[in-house]
């Protein structure tokens, strides 16, 4: 999948005017690209056009026009894009009250470690978690993680050809494994391995 480079993105004033109508076909995309891991945990699935928007909005909120402001928007978020041999999501561990989420992220340090895929008979494909800084400490896990799942050839050939789809976490405290995906979410990470 192609990497954003400045010349992809609108103008402060352009995606101003067109924000309404990008954030719109952005949920429409994003249905797509969502797993949900028991009542806590989602997935969601980054791809162009979600890490575009992301970026844009950041330039947005931080009014940042200039180039190297914009290089360095672009330099932390471009490596979010699969590569054509991964895919990569944003793992966000919800829970609507302050205390209790403060209370079971301190019971769910390490959750982001025990994330998988299982593409068909495959074997499970556990996501490699935040790269780019640690998320956790001995005290608690982030809200927050970003996870790469690496394929191999057999299971993006199965993953194309529509072979049922798994997630799941295996954690002591977190111990939850999904129905099949629906094909139409399996549809869609499927392009982001061309």
């Amino acid at each position: 999948m192609q990497k954003i480079s400045t010349k992809d993105l609108l103008s402060l004033e352009n995606y101003s005017q067109e924000r309404e109508k990008i954030r719109k076909n952005l949920i429409e995309i994003k249905k797509d690209r969502k797993i949900q891991i028991g009542g806590n945990v989602t997935l969601l699935f980054e791809n162009n056009a979600t890490i575009k928007y992301q970026i844009q909005e950041m330039l947005r909120v931080e009014k940042i026009f200039e180039e190297d402001g914009i290089k360095e928007e672009l330099a932390a978020y471009n490596p979010l894009i699969p590569d054509g041999n991964n895919l990569k999501a944003t793992m966000l561990i919800e829970f609507p009250d302050a205390e209790e989420r403060k209370e079971k992220l301190s019971y769910l340090i390490g959750i982001e470690d025990k994330v998988w895929l299982q593409i068909g008979e495959n074997e499970r494909i556990f996501g490699i978690a935040d790269e780019d800084l640690e998320r956790s400490d001995e005290e608690k896990t982030s809200a927050v993680h970003f996870l790469r799942f690496e394929l191999s050839n057999l299971m993006i050939k199965d993953l194309k050809s529509k072979v049922t789809l798994f997630a799941g976490i295996s954690h002591p405290n977190y111990n939850v494994r999904t129905q099949e995906i629906a094909q139409s979410i399996s549809n869609s990470l499927s392009k982001d391995l061309d």
